[in-house]
C-alpha cells in the first residue's frame, strides 16, 4: 500500500525509524527531479508512515543542494498530510543546552538562492506564512515529548542559514540580537514548500551545540554535534513513537487549505503544461 498520511523527514543522525512493520520502499520521480533517496513506507503504532532521509543514506547531500521540491512533492504524491521534520540545531540561548529538544513556532530565513516555491513561470501564488509551523502538529509533538520525559522547549524562533559552513562569531551574535533561539541549515525551503503543498509541517529540533557565541563553550565542530546528536536522537525516537498515533485523524488547521485564496493568476492564463505539472498541488482549485 504505497500511501501514508504522516511523514518523517530525518535529518543528521536519524536515518531510519525503528519498529516499522509492513515495510516497503518507494523510488519516485517527480516533475522536480528525484527526492533525496527512496522513501520507506511502513506501519508504526497502527499508523501508515513515510520516512525520507533528508541528506540521503550515508549523508551525501549538503543543505544547499537538497532536492527540497522533489522531496515535498514526492511525499504529497503518497497522500502525506503531515510532516514531522527531525533536525539537528545549534542553540542561540543560554537556557537551551544540548541535548534538549525544541519545537519552534517561528522562522527566519537567511538561506541564499534556494528555490523556495513550486510556482512561477506564469503561475503566481502568495501563501500566508505568518505561522510557519502547524500549531496542531506542534502541540502533538510537545505533548508527546512531555510524556516521553524529554527536556523540551515549546516555541522559539528557528533561524535557517545557508551553510554548509557554520556561523562566524559575528553572525551568531547578530542572530541572537534578532531574537533567534535555534539555528540550522534545512528548515527553509522545506517549511515553505510544505505549506504550498497544503501539508502540515512541524519541527522536532535536537540541540547539539551552542553555536559559537558563548565564551565558555568551544566553537562548534562536527565531532561535538554528533556526540550530542546520539543522545538527542534516542529522545526523538521516543517522541515520534508517541506523537504519530496521537495525531488527529482529521485536519482543522489553516495548512489544509493554504492555496484556497492564494492563487493570483487568472485560471485562463495558466498554461496546459503548468496545469499538468502542478495538478497535484492546485488541481482542485482550477475549476473554481
Amino acid at each position: 500500500m504505497r500511501e501514508a498520511k504522516v511523514a518523517v523527514i530525518g535529518g543528521s543522525g536519524l536515518y531510519e525509524i525503528e519498529g516499522l512493520s509492513e515495510v516497503e520502499e518507494a523510488k519516485l520521480t517527480t516533475p522536480f527531479g528525484k527526492p533525496s533517496d527512496a522513501i520507506i513506507l511502513g506501519t508504526l503504532e497502527g499508523v501508515r508512515v513515510a520516512f525520507l532521509p533528508r541528506h540521503g543514506r550515508g549523508h551525501r547531500i549538503i543543505p544547499g543542494e537538497l532536492p527540497a521540491k522533489a522531496n515535498i512533492y514526492a511525499l504529497k504524491s503518497l497522500g502525506v498530510e503531515r510532516i514531522i521534520s527531525v533536525t539537528a540545531v545549534g542553540s542561540l540561548k543560554e537556557e537551551i543546552t544540548p541535548p534538549r529538544l525544541v519545537i519552534p513556532d517561528q522562522l527566519i530565513d537567511q538561506t541564499k538562492g534556494r528555490d523556495s516555491t513550486f510556482f512561477g513561470g506564469g503561475v503566481v501564488v502568495h501563501i500566508a506564512f505568518a505561522e510557519p509551523f502547524c500549531p496542531v502538529l506542534r502541540q502533538v509533538l510537545f505533548k508527546a515529548a512531555t510524556e516521553a520525559g524529554a527536556k523540551v522547549h515549546k516555541g522559539g524562533v528557528h533561524l535557517a542559514m545557508e551553510g554548509p559552513q557554520f556561523s562566524t562569531r559575528a553572525e551568531s551574535m547578530l542572530y541572537r540580537s534578532w531574537g533567534a533561539d535555534i539555528i540550522s541549515m534545512t528548515a527553509s525551503p522545506e517549511a515553505k514548500l510544505a505549506r504550498e503543498a497544503e501539508i502540515c509541517y512541524a519541527t522536532l529540533a535536537i540541540v547539539t551545540d551552542l553555536d559559537c557565541w558563548h565564551p565558555d563553550y568551544a566553537s562548534v565542530t562536527t565531532e561535538m554535534i554528533f556526540s550530542n546528536l546520539l543522545k538527542g536522537v534516542e529522545a526523538a525516537k521516543k517522541v515520534l513513537k508517541l506523537a504519530i498515533p496521537g495525531i488527529p485523524p482529521k485536519r482543522a488547521c489553516a495548512c489544509a487549505s493554504a492555496l484556497k485564496n492564494a492563487i493570483a493568476t487568472s485560471r485562463e492564463y495558466i498554461s496546459p503544461k503548468a496545469k499538468e505539472e502542478l495538478k497535484l498541488l492546485i488541481g482542485k482549485y482550477l475549476d473554481e
